[in-house]
């Protein structure tokens, strides 16, 4: 068993209208689906967890130097890049990952009809890097290797 996180942004699919001209009937098929879908995953045993996250306008970006911590407000992403939530799944393959993440994308939208939404599968580490030889090698896997 692996887990991967699946992230849902606010990129539109091919329908870009937002939700707040959605019809309440859409709405709520909308949020139905994801209700019927998390309690699906439940009972296979492959949903960890999930979490619909706040807006970014009360989101905060923290840095610190070890003695002083700054925080501002933020993040400054354009909308279509603002993280709307997360599900942790744990499933036997990411064939698997991939199935559910398709699930999600088809969420109905306006009309019912599928919103087409891209979601990013992402695979959890069991452990992170502990050595600077475990880093490059992780590293390797990244767009901008040591």
């Amino acid at each position: 068993m692996a887990k991967y996180l699946l992230i849902v942004d606010f990129q539109s699919g091919p329908d870009d209208s937002p939700m707040s001209q959605w019809s309440d009937q859409e709405v709520a098929a909308h949020l139905d689906y994801y209700g019927r879908l998390n309690a699906e995953l439940t009972e296979r045993g492959e949903l960890v967890g999930g979490e619909v996250l706040t807006g970014p306008d009360l989101a905060k970006v923290v840095t610190s130097d070890g003695t002083t911590k700054v925080v501002l407000d933020g993040p400054f992403q354009e909308f279509k890049e603002w993280v709307a939530g997360y599900q942790i799944v744990d499933v036997d393959s990411e064939e698997r990952a991939l199935e559910i993440a398709a699930l999600v994308s088809a969420v109905p939208g306006r009309g019912g009809v599928p919103t087409q939404q891209p979601i990013q599968v992402r695979r959890i580490m069991e452990s992170g890097p502990a050595d600077v030889e475990e880093m490059n090698a992780f590293l390797e896997t990244a767009s901008n290797p040591r």
